[in-house]
């Protein structure tokens, strides 16, 4: 049976993990920081906390998939929904192969996502976009899980934030536009 590390989100924030195990894949589980992949057939990143080092890739049989809620090359690292619809970049998610930079190495799978502005919250549009990953995740499970698909490197040069970039005001909870009209506000 081939087995799996699964970084990030548990059994209790994704489905995916059960999906998994469904295709007969024996499925490990952490958030914490991890040294070796050598033990694994496959390295999933889902709300991983943590970057991977060269050396820690170095050990994987195959590159680990991370699965990131931005419309790469835009919005890498933190809060990506904040910052397309601070930035007017596009709204989506993305499957990629981890390299050494932070959300970088070439892109497996992606799809646009609709967000309305002015009707979500940074939470259920967060949400929502979680949803459109793990689907977009499940369609392509067989494929993923085999290794056949077609990796290609990233174009444009694309941009990345921290936590520390969030302005001011900032709210989960709070409606985007609403946050964002006040942010401008305070910028002007």
């Amino acid at each position: 049976m081939p087995k799996m590390l699964f970084l990030g989100y548990d059994r209790t924030s994704t489905s995916l993990i059960a999906r998994i195990e469904s295709m007969d894949w024996e499925v490990e589980h952490t958030s914490a920081p991890v040294l070796d992949f050598s033990e694994y057939d496959l390295v999933v990143s889902f709300g991983y906390r943590h970057i991977i080092r060269k050396n820690v890739l170095a050990t994987a049989r195959r590159p680990p998939l991370n699965l990131h809620i931005s419309y790469l090359p835009w919005n890498r690292g933190a809060h990506p929904l904040f910052w397309a619809a601070h930035d007017g970049t596009p709204i989506g998610v993305s499957i990629h192969e981890i390299d050494t930079g932070i959300d970088t190495g070439p892109i497996v799978y992606q799809k646009e996502v609709f967000i309305d502005l002015l009707e979500a919250t940074f939470s259920s549009g967060h949400e929502a976009l979680v949803e459109a990953v793990e689907t977009l995740f499940t369609n392509h499970l067989e494929a993923l899980l085999g290794g056949d698909y077609l990796a290609t490197e990233q174009q444009g040069v694309g941009t990345i934030k921290r936590v520390s970039d969030l302005p001011s005001g900032f709210s989960w909870d709070n409606k985007i536009h609403e946050t964002l009209n006040r942010i401008k506000l305070h910028e002007i």
